[in-house]
Order: C-alpha cells, then structure tokens, then sequence
C-alpha cells in the first residue's frame, strides 16, 4: 500500500492534482480540435515520460466519462442503448 501511495504523490507532483491534469487535457483539446481525449491524454504522457497506464488512478470520473464518450463515437467500446420507445 505504501508503494500505491509513494506512486500517487509523484504523479501529483508532476501534474499538480488530478484536478490540473484534468484543465490540462481540457486545454489541449480546445488547442487542437482534431484531438479526442484519448489523443490528449497519450500526447500529455508522452511529453512528461509517463506511462499512459499509471495514470488511471488519478483521472477524475467527469474525464472518464468523456474518454468513454470518445471510444463509444470512435468505435473503440461497443454502444450500449438503453433507450425504451415511449407507449
């Protein structure tokens, strides 16, 4: 547990918070509109030498849902409808 937490206090080091890595992303998309979240996200680790998979842990959900949104549009997830005609 504490290599968990030593983990998440470097990251946050280097993003300052999920909270900033989250308008940073945003920033990034507003900056290049060709971009979806889930380049935004590849593009921010690069740049910072970070592995993409070690940062799931600080990814606010209202990101998640945009990054599940993208890979839903992009086919990358497979849609789910639970939509019900009206009666």
């Amino acid at each position: 547990m504490k290599k968990n937490e030593d983990f998440i206090k470097e990251i946050e080091k280097k993003f300052i918070g999920a909270d900033k890595f989250a308008h940073e992303i945003e920033c990034m998309i507003r900056e290049n509109p060709d971009y979806n979240y889930i380049n935004a996200i590849i593009e921010y680790c690069e740049s910072h030498s970070i592995e993409p998979e070690l940062i799931a842990k600080i990814i606010p959900q209202t990101l998640k849902e945009k990054i599940k949104k993208d890979a839903t549009r992009l086919n990358y997830l497979k849609r789910t409808t639970k939509a019900k005609l009206p009666v």
